[in-house]
């Protein structure tokens, strides 16, 4: 008996460790809410100082700063996708690409963006992953980089670091990408 209750007790214990040390929706919720907590306001400051050139610079080095900060602190890979990339490594994977064309579907379907999640285990190269992607929304001062009219100066800034972009053309409350972040199981 006494080795009975022992067993069950180790079990829940080993159990609830492994679920405790889960990653889940809520702990990838909250990165993704540091990482706005410092790209904004270094955009937003950016922009007062020079206007949406100077923030390209903000994006091209500041961002992928954050993702790398979190990645350390976490154990999450953090990443921003789209379906139309700036960069390089914002281009989606397979998994990535699904989960962006279902957040256009439903945004079609009138779906708001900020409701808009997704998560998922998944076997990736023989690797089980939590895979989390939340949808970005295009707010009017993105509009700058990233919308139909975008000026000159800017244009000519954006290629310089970007390129291959094809990150233009948006209008305000579409959907830009995503966040993207991926923990192993």
């Amino acid at each position: 008996m006494k080795k009975s209750v022992l067993s069950i007790a180790l079990l829940t214990g080993v159990a609830l460790t492994a679920q405790a040390n889960q990653p889940s929706e809520a702990e990838a919720r909250g990165l993704v809410k540091d990482y706005m907590s410092q790209l904004k306001p270094a955009l937003m400051k950016s922009m007062k100082e020079g206007g949406p050139v100077n923030s390209i610079d903000v994006c091209h080095t500041k961002a992928p700063q954050i993702a790398h900060d979190l990645t350390q602190k976490s154990g999450w890979k953090i990443n921003r996708v789209s379906l139309k990339p700036r960069a390089v490594n914002a281009k989606p994977d397979a998994w990535e690409k699904t989960v962006l064309e279902r957040f256009d579907t439903q945004l079609a379907e009138g779906k708001p963006i900020k409701e808009m999640e997704f998560s998922q285990v998944i076997i990736m190269n023989g690797e089980k992953q939590y895979r989390y992607m939340k949808a970005i929304p295009t707010a009017a001062v993105c509009l700058n980089c990233h919308g139909t009219d975008v000026q000159p100066a800017v244009k000519k800034a954006i290629s310089e670091y970007y390129p291959d972009d094809q990150a233009v053309g948006y209008s305000k409350g579409q959907i830009r990408g995503a966040f993207s972040f991926t923990k192993a199981l």
